[in-house]
């Protein structure tokens, strides 16, 4: 008799990844059948495994886990190497998901694929394994959970009808001015809002690139520390962040939108 495949489920995680404290239960941060979901399954594919054992060892403090954490099996999703072309890097990584990380799921086993924090293939690597799975014809299922930049359009006032998610901008000084002011006129030609992040570390170089090169009418909105107790947003045209300048923590995650009037 041959075996079903299993299922690909995407494992929301919580966004609080980094941020000193005490974390919240698992269950105020997560719907509970998600949870459920996660204490059952034996596979998992993730970024990290150490995280993502101390997420279960969350998950078991709401909903015991169906087994041991040491026989839970854990498998980092690799990186490809940098400097070469983006699409050689994605059909690399692309191969290797559908030959061996999937292969719980092609055995009959349900299998998880978590993100460091959110949603998964959102500003992650884990679109690689979820098109390996459509490939090998799996079954997909996303669970739902946060997402930094959708919670931060939310909270932003900024136009929610149409908008992009450009991920990371340039480091190198002239190139960041330079995509910042790309951007902008986007956004005024197409009505749309911009949104993107940055490591915690280099949030303030963001942010101050952003109030100098931006225009004094753009409007410029800041969430930091989503659904943590270090929430806060900040939505203001770009004149009155010259005003009255913000010092951002430099390691709380933040999330930046903006939007030409």
């Amino acid at each position: 008799m041959t075996t079903a495949p299993g299922a690909l489920y995407l494992m929301p995680n919580t966004l609080d990844f980094g941020i000193a404290g005490t974390p919240a239960s698992l269950d105020e941060l997560l719907p509970l059948a998600a949870i459920r979901v996660a204490a059952r399954l034996g596979h998992w594919v993730c970024e990290n495994a150490k995280t993502t054992r101390a997420f279960l060892k969350r998950v078991d403090a709401v909903i015991p886990l169906a087994r041991p954490l040491q026989e839970i099996s854990v498998v980092e999703l690799a990186r490809p190497p940098k400097g070469r072309p983006a699409a050689a890097r994605v059909a690399e990584a692309a191969g290797a998901a559908g030959t061996r990380l999937l292969e719980p799921a092609r055995a009959g086993f349900d299998l998880g694929l978590i993100s460091e924090a959110g949603l998964v293939g959102l500003a992650d690597p884990g679109a690689v394994v979820v098109a390996a799975a459509h490939a090998a014809g799996l079954r997909v299922i996303a669970l739902p959970g946060a997402s930094s930049p959708a919670l931060a359009l939310a909270a932003s006032g900024l136009d929610g009808q149409s908008f992009a998610f450009v991920g990371y901008l340039p480091i190198e000084t002239d190139a960041r001015a330079a995509r910042i002011r790309e951007l902008e006129t986007v956004s005024r030609r197409h009505a749309q809002t911009q949104l993107m992040i940055e490591t915690p570390y280099r949030n303030q170089a963001l942010l101050d690139a952003l109030v100098a090169h931006l225009q004094p009418t753009t409007s410029l909105s800041v969430s930091v520390g989503l659904t943590t107790a270090a929430e806060r947003t900040r939505s203001q045209p770009v004149a009155h962040w010259r005003a009255h300048p913000l010092q951002l923590a430099a390691d709380v995650p933040a999330v930046f939108a903006l939007q030409a009037r």
